[in-house]
């Protein structure tokens, strides 16, 4: 991979998937935004991968709706006793509470957890990353494929 994402994005994924906010298709997906206003269409063809969110888009690295479609098509790690902390969070309104620190987002998620509870979060996490560190894929910001 060109680029990895922040490493926050993963927990982003989750929410979208625990929310089920994503339908997918043979070779596409849409998934929706944590506050439900937008909608991101997500292809793929091989290891090749488009989505037309910002992060994917304009910053060259696989933002949640990608990392969210790899984990449902277990390309990397999916642990649904962690997932399950990232329900029904609007990451839209947490993010610009935080000016985009994504790190800091993350924090405010967690901080009423144990601390067993966020070590096993941050373990799961870290294993995920590493996941997409090996993963071999490619972003494109072309929509069609040939």
């Amino acid at each position: 991979m060109q680029k990895l994402p922040p490493i926050e994005k993963i927990s982003e994924a989750y929410t979208a998937v625990e929310d089920n906010r994503i339908i997918i298709y043979e070779d596409y997906a849409i998934v929706k935004s944590s506050n439900l206003e937008k909608e991101y269409l997500v292809k793929w063809k091989g290891n090749i991968y488009y989505s037309n969110d910002s992060a994917t888009y304009w910053q060259g690295y696989p933002g949640y709706p990608i990392l969210a479609i790899l984990m449902l098509q277990n390309k990397i790690s999916l642990n649904k006793n962690v997932s399950n902390y990232f329900k029904n969070i609007d990451w839209n309104k947490l993010n610009k509470e935080t000016k985009r620190d994504y790190k800091k987002s993350l924090e405010e998620i967690l901080k009423n957890l144990s601390q067993k509870e966020k070590d096993e979060i941050n373990n799961e996490m870290n294993k995920v990353y590493q996941e997409l560190k090996n993963l071999n894929i490619e972003i494109t910001k072309k929509k069609t494929f040939s």
